[in-house]
């Protein structure tokens, strides 16, 4: 037990103390900062099973990144070509098979590519047949600017969503992430910065919905 000169020293401390202070030093907020500095990284993403893997492996994706504007839809593939890479490395990664950008724009015109970032399905049939390709992967980059109500500097908050459609076009997945940043109005640094850090999540999952949904089912041998 403490002594009185302890209890003492402590009672006056506390007093000290005003009830914001004592709610920063919470130790159940402490717990949770720690907590979350242990948790694993958004967009660790679930394990991709063998057998879904083995599914892909014959099967190619061609990618395509656009960034949404006040004018419309950039779809200008040679501004993206970091993001490409760093979506692709991903891909690869999981399993599936993939074009180069020059392949992609060696075969595909810029019109059909504009096109198809304005949902027109015939131009992403035809450019998945022209590249014979398995699939289409579309990302989206798109951003809003606010102002911080506390700190009055600028906020960009950055998204970027992913569909995966098959060579038919229809759509197998959707996926999203997003961050936000108070750097300033780089855009296309802060989606590859995203890209970078939760494109593990969002690979996984558009796999992981093709193997439950769309993969064909494996042929029973019989003996």
């Amino acid at each position: 037990m403490c002594s009185f000169p302890t209890r003492l020293v402590l009672s006056l401390l506390l007093a000290a103390l005003t009830p914001a202070a004592l709610a920063a030093f919470s130790f159940s907020e402490e717990e949770d900062k720690q907590k979350a500095a242990s948790a694993p990284k958004k967009g660790g993403g679930t394990a991709v099973s063998s057998t879904c893997r083995e599914s892909l492996k014959n099967r190619k994706v061609m990618v395509v990144v656009g960034q949404r504007t006040a004018r419309g839809t950039d779809a200008n593939q040679g501004t993206y070509g970091s993001h490409f890479g760093a979506i692709n490395k991903r891909l690869k990664k999981f399993g599936f098979n993939t074009y180069t950008q020059e392949e992609i724009t060696a075969q595909i015109a810029q019109a059909e590519i504009d096109a198809y970032f304005r949902n027109d399905p015939d131009a992403a049939i035809n450019a998945s047949k022209k590249m014979s390709a398995d699939f289409i992967l579309r990302g989206v980059i798109s951003s809003r600017t606010a102002i911080n109500p506390v700190l009055r500097i600028p906020e960009v908050y950055v998204s970027m969503g992913f569909t995966l459609t098959a060579a038919d076009g229809k759509t197998i997945s959707e996926a999203s992430a997003s961050a936000d940043s108070y750097s300033g109005t780089d855009t296309l640094g802060m989606a590859l910065t995203l890209v970078n850090e939760q494109a593990d999540g969002v690979v996984s999952r558009l796999a992981n919905d093709y193997c439950r949904h769309a993969a064909p089912t494996p042929k029973r041998t019989t003996k």
